[in-house]
C-alpha cells in the first residue's frame, strides 16, 4: 500500500504503512478566505463547507484573466507528466488534503464537486459512474487509493478519458518518486497544482504568507524544552509520529523534542512500554471522526498505567485536527495550533 494511500472507509484501529501518508477550526492567520466555501461532496449526499488555510487569496480570485494563465501547462508528477491542455472548469478534489489545496489556491470556482473528509465524514469514494456525472475536466488526490480501479479509475484510465490527474508527489505509488516531505516540498506541490490551476500568482500569495507564519512559530520557540508524545490513533499499539513526516515537522518547527524521533518514517506504531519509558511532557492528539481527541484521553487517562504519566496527570493536552498533521496546504496552520496550544500550557 503506498505510503498515503488510504482504505474506502475509516478504520479507527487499522495500521498505516510507517513511511507517511498524506489531510475544523484553524488559527486565525492573514489572507484567510473570506468566505465559507461549499463543494457538492460526490457520491456522499451532502455538501462540505470548509475554509481556507494560511494565505488563501480570496474567493474572487480564481480567474485566467486575473492571473494571465496560459495552457497548455505540464508539471512533472510521480514519475510522469501531467499536461493539462485547457484550464480546468469542472475539476474534483478527492480527498480532504486535496480540497484544502484548492481552496487554499482559492480556485474553488473551477470545481465541479470533491469527495472524503478526513476529519469528519471519511467514507469513501464516489464510484466511477457518479465521477463520471460531474463530467470533470481534472482530478487531484492526496492519497495514490483515491486514483484505483475500486475508486475512480487508475491514472492511466483517466488519461485515456481525457482527464488529466494530479497526485500529491508524498503519496505516490512508487517510493522512488515520493518527495521528501518538507514545508519546501508542500510549496512546491502547491505551485504545481497552481500551474494547472492556470493560477500561479495565488501560489505566490499563499506561499509567501505561510513562510511568514512558519517563521514566527519557529521564533516563539513554545515547545522549547517540551518532550512530546505525537499520537495519531489506536489504542492497542499507538500509531505515532516518527522522524520524517508532519508531526516531525511541525514538532521541529515549535522546538519541541519528538519523543520517538529515533524511528524512522513519518508513521509507526510504537508499543506502549515505549511511551512510559519516555514519559512525555505533553501529548498532541490528532482529531478525526474516526479516532477523536476526546476517545484517546479517555482511554490513556483510565488505563492503569498510562493514567500515571506526567502528562496525563497535569492534562497537557493538544489537539490538532487530523488534516493539519499531514504535509499538505495546512501543515502550517497546524504547526501554528500547537503552537499557540503549547505557549497556553502551564509550566
Amino acid at each position: 500500500m503506498s505510503a498515503y494511500s488510504r482504505p474506502n472507509s475509516p478504520r479507527p484501529n487499522s495500521v498505516r504503512s510507517s513511511s507517511g501518508r498524506s489531510s475544523s477550526a484553524r488559527p486565525n492567520v492573514a489572507r484567510r478566505l473570506p468566505v465559507r466555501s461549499r463543494l457538492v461532496a460526490l457520491g456522499l449526499g451532502l455538501a462540505i463547507a470548509a475554509t481556507g488555510c494560511a494565505g488563501a487569496p480570496g474567493s474572487g480570485s480564481s480567474s485566467a484573466s486575473a492571473t494571465g494563465g496560459a495552457f497548455p501547462v505540464s508539471v512533472n508528477n510521480c514519475g510522469r507528466t501531467v499536461t493539462v491542455k485547457q484550464q480546468p472548469t469542472r475539476a474534483v478534489a478527492l480527498n480532504q488534503g486535496a480540497i484544502e489545496e484548492a481552496l487554499a489556491l482559492g480556485v474553488q470556482k473551477q470545481m465541479a464537486g470533491t469527495a472524503y473528509l478526513d476529519d469528519k465524514v471519511a467514507d469513501k469514494y464516489p464510484t466511477k459512474e457518479v465521477f463520471a456525472q460531474a463530467k470533470p475536466d481534472f482530478a487531484l488526490a492526496s492519497y495514490a487509493s483515491a486514483f484505483s480501479d475500486k475508486a475512480v479509475g487508475t491514472r492511466d484510465e483517466l488519461e485515456q478519458q481525457g482527464i488529466p490527474t494530479y497526485l500529491d508527489p508524498f503519496a505516490c505509488d512508487n517510493k522512488a518518486d515520493r518527495a521528501q516531505v518538507s514545508f519546501d516540498n508542500v510549496w512546491s506541490s502547491l505551485g504545481d497544482i497552481a500551474k494547472l490551476f492556470g493560477q500561479p500568482g495565488n501560489a505566490t500569495t499563499v506561499i509567501d504568507a505561510q513562510k511568514t507564519e512558519l517563521d514566527a512559530v519557529k521564533q516563539a520557540k513554545a515547545g522549547d524544552g517540551q518532550k512530546v508524545f505525537w499520537w495519531d490513533s489506536q489504542t492497542d499499539t499507538p500509531f505515532t509520529g516518527g522522524n520524517a513526516g508532519g508531526p516531525a515537522l511541525v514538532m521541529q518547527s515549535v522546538g519541541a523534542t519528538n519523543a520517538f524521533a529515533d524511528v524512522d518514517g513519518a508513521w509507526a506504531n510504537v508499543p506502549w512500554e515505549k511511551v512510559v519509558a519516555a514519559d512525555p511532557d505533553v501529548i498532541v492528539l490528532a482529531d478525526a471522526s474516526w479516532s477523536t481527541s476526546q476517545s484517546k484521553i479517555d482511554y490513556i487517562s483510565n488505563d492503569p498505567a498510562l493514567k500515571n504519566l506526567k502528562a496525563v496527570q497535569n492534562k497537557r493536552f493538544i489537539t490538532v485536527p487530523f488534516s493539519q498533521t499531514t504535509p499538505g496546504a495546512t501543515l502550517v496552520d497546524g504547526a501554528k495550533s500547537v503552537s499557540d496550544q503549547l505557549a497556553a500550557l502551564p509550566r
